[in-house]
């Protein structure tokens, strides 16, 4: 089993517009994938930070913004520094319209490649996995609240 790259896809009931919205805007990022708020530069190289109220927060750098199709980012460990392949995972979301809807593939990878030990490599995988399931539950119900159009 590989344990460098976690890959999701989910429907979502909104145009690809729509999704875009919701994962590029700071006030959408911070509702419902950060619980406690989000900044976001929306150009390649732009800073990205994602707040939670449990967990604190995490910084990120931008990577590549393709209108509405792909967005992503490399987020970092830790909150200090600059995001490297030793320090970060990238972030990916493809979007894909499909009968009005939205298909929506997140892969995240790099994990093999960070500087930890194997045990911790793996617990972040782990754990990113999970996240990742329960994010995109969210995001998929956050899309159909009326505020969040």
């Amino acid at each position: 089993m590989s344990t460098d790259r976690i890959e999701r896809e989910v429907r979502i009931a909104a145009p690809v517009e729509r999704v875009w919205a919701l994962i590029t805007e700071a006030e959408h990022l911070g509702s419902w994938f950060g619980d406690a708020g989000a900044e976001v530069d929306l150009r390649p190289g732009g800073a990205l930070t994602l707040r939670w109220a449990e967990y604190g927060t995490t910084r990120a750098r931008v990577e590549r913004v393709e209108p509405p199709r792909l967005f992503s980012w490399r987020w970092l460990l830790d909150a200090d520094g600059e995001p490297t392949p030793g320090n970060s995972t990238l972030v990916e979301f493809t979007l894909r319209e499909d009968g009005g809807e939205t298909l929506l593939k997140v892969v995240e990878s790099g994990f093999d490649g960070l500087d930890l030990p194997e045990e911790e490599r793996r617990r972040r995988y782990a754990g990113n996995t999970d996240g990742w399931r329960q994010e995109l539950d969210e995001l998929a119900g956050y899309a159909r609240q009326p505020a969040a159009r």
